[in-house]
């Protein structure tokens, strides 16, 4: 099977590429800033106005399975990070265990998980609703479950009433701005969807290379060892695997169809780097070692891309199976009596 590496992903490499050997400083730095600012305001904004209120709503009925999802994604997971921020600073610097905190709370992605669901014909209205949900209410959750566990833990370089202030003026407001106005905007951004696809990779892309830029003038690299690096993979597997081992285990004890396992298994593992990112560029704005806080989430995001690829064409073969063993063969049709 061909690894799913896609463009945008040796874009984002090329970004780190790039400020490793020509990060920009000065006044350049802080005009860059400032517009990594603006663009993420106007990209909550975006999704503000493209999310329908029926998307938030719809399938609530199926409340079993979108509690767990939920219970995976801001319970399950921040504490199963807990463990390796404990590494700190012995194993790995501060900053990357503050990374695997922020990486725990932060929402599920959306795209993916509905993506991954649909090619393993798991249930797709579950993993839209609860995906959809996860990210709308991930922007008041995130940055709570981060207090909360930077609170009880020894990380620090962490303001939490700046980040409290900066989260509801540069992601909330935007966003409730953006929803009140989707009567008006709405069709428009549906009719060019791909363009706000389009305007999501190129703000991701900026603040990638604002970071590490910022990151590298402080020394990354001097700070980040080649062990550091190779924990930060290990752990990343060592997360989604536990994931995921949890999330089927779960599933078979609630007593749910395999399609719902599907959506359980994709929406309760994975985690957003479209909204890690911006979030986090708001959570950590000017900290030194904002290119190491990212990493785990960039690390964490390729790993899920190619997992997830593999588990769903085996979903998708176990489904269909399913499926056609229940179906009731053509050729066992009742036999007329007038024709024996």
């Amino acid at each position: 099977m061909k690894l799913p590496i896609d463009r945008f992903t040796l874009l984002l490499l090329g970004a780190i590429v790039l400020a490793t050997v020509v990060p920009v400083r000065g006044d350049a730095a802080s005009v860059l800033a400032t517009t990594g600012t603006l663009a993420v305001a106007l990209l909550f904004f975006l999704h503000g106005a493209a999310l329908s209120r029926e998307q938030v709503i719809a399938g609530a009925s199926h409340w079993r399975l979108h509690l767990l999802i939920t219970s995976l994604t801001f319970v399950f997971f921040p504490l199963a990070v807990l463990p390796i921020n404990a590494l700190a600073p012995t194993w790995i610097p501060a900053d990357l265990g503050l990374g695997f905190l922020y990486l725990g709370v932060l929402p599920s992605a959306v795209s993916s998980s509905i993506a991954y669901t649909a090619m393993a014909r798991g249930n797709v209205p579950a993993a839209i609703c609860s995906a959809a949900a996860s990210n709308v209410f991930g922007m008041m959750l995130t940055p709570f479950l981060l207090i909360v566990l930077v609170s009880t833990t020894s990380a620090g370089g962490f303001s939490v009433w700046q980040a409290l202030q900066d989260i509801v003026l540069q992601l909330l407001a935007p966003f409730a701005i953006g929803h009140a106005l989707r009567p008006w905007l709405g069709g428009l951004l549906a009719r060019h969807e791909h363009l706000t696809a389009r305007y999501d990779q190129c703000v991701i892309w900026l603040i990638v290379y604002s970071a590490f830029s910022h990151s590298v003038v402080s020394g990354l690299w001097q700070q980040l060892p080649l062990t550091a690096i190779l924990l930060t993979i290990g752990f990343c597997l060592g997360l989604l695997g536990l994931l995921i081992v949890v999330a089927r285990r779960v599933v078979k004890l609630c007593g749910l169809s395999l399609e719902d396992e599907a959506a359980v298994v994709f929406c309760g593992s994975k985690k957003s780097l479209a909204s890690g990112l911006p979030m986090a560029k708001v959570l950590f704005s000017g900290h030194p070692g904002f290119g190491m806080i990212v990493l785990p989430i960039m690390c964490y995001n390729q790993i899920q891309v190619i997992v997830g690829a593999i588990l769903a064409e085996r979903y998708r073969r176990r489904i269909e199976a399913a499926q056609a063993a229940e179906s009731p063969c053509p050729d066992s049709r009742p036999v007329d009596g007038s024709r024996v």
